[in-house]
């Protein structure tokens, strides 16, 4: 799998505000270029920005619930049957690779059939993938295998690539907001001294989602067959960080 991470161009914040500016006239352009801030011989010297940054890399897990359905005339029959599906599902995760740790019992429900006579009951499992190319053939041997239910699949990353993607987002943010503030002290006719304070807010990884195939299209005979991949596709994982940062400054001259 081409795990290859790519940094896309990153939105970046307005300026929030200039302060420490003396003179009227100064003042005045301030507010002429939608920048707010006190005027005050007292207040610091600074420039507040907000920056966002983002970065993009295509997944390197996927989750997905796996749903047992069954019926019979008795609580009894029910879990009997559902203990057989579950007994068969088990070896297949077996037989595709999936360690026990990425395996996680759900709901098992047992209940009488509304309007109907009988019972019926359900038995989920919640698991990880984490070679996400095999997710088709992942869902192809669960099906074919008796599962009745395959959710939607959702494609994310590891905590060790989510770790690393953060910092580059972050660091990405900072750099525009940087950037931002070279702009508007140069705008300013000022310079700027150093960093007084920086704040991070809203880091978040927007993960990719695909929906499984139409149940009728999963049970096919030809498409349900072992060793018949379905066809899943996602798209990239995106990881933004925002910042806040005040930059001193003082007059050039």
């Amino acid at each position: 799998m081409d795990r290859r991470t790519f940094i896309t161009a990153a939105a970046t914040g307005t300026v929030a505000a200039v302060a420490g500016c003396t003179g009227s006239a100064q003042e005045d352009d301030l507010a002429e270029t939608g920048v707010h801030g006190g005027v005050s011989e007292t207040t610091d010297r600074t420039i507040e920005v907000s920056a966002n940054g983002e970065v993009e890399a295509e997944p390197d897990e996927a989750r997905m619930r796996v749903g047992l359905e069954a019926t019979g005339e008795s609580p009894e029959a029910v879990e009997t049957e559902l203990a057989e599906q579950a007994a068969e599902i088990t070896e297949t995760f077996e037989e595709l690779g999936i360690p026990d740790d990425d395996i996680e019992s759900g709901r098992f429900n047992v209940r009488s059939r509304r309007n109907e006579s009988g019972y019926q009951g359900s038995h989920s499992y919640q698991i990880v993938v984490d070679d996400v190319d095999s997710v088709g053939e992942v869902i192809s041997e669960v099906t074919a295998a008796g599962a009745d239910d395959v959710g939607r699949i959702n494609f994310g990353l590891t905590d060790e690539t989510r770790a690393q993607l953060r910092d580059q987002a972050l660091e990405e943010a900072l750099a525009n907001a940087d950037e931002e503030a070279q702009f508007i002290a140069e705008n300013r006719g000022v310079s700027i001294t150093g960093t007084q304070s920086v704040s991070t807010r809203n880091v978040d990884v927007q993960a990719a989602t695909a929906e499984t195939p139409e149940p009728e299209m999963e049970v096919a005979e030809d498409d349900a067959a072992p060793g018949r991949s379905t066809e899943i596709e996602s798209g990239p994982v995106s990881v933004t960080a925002s910042v806040d940062v005040a930059y001193g400054f003082e007059e050039v001259g």
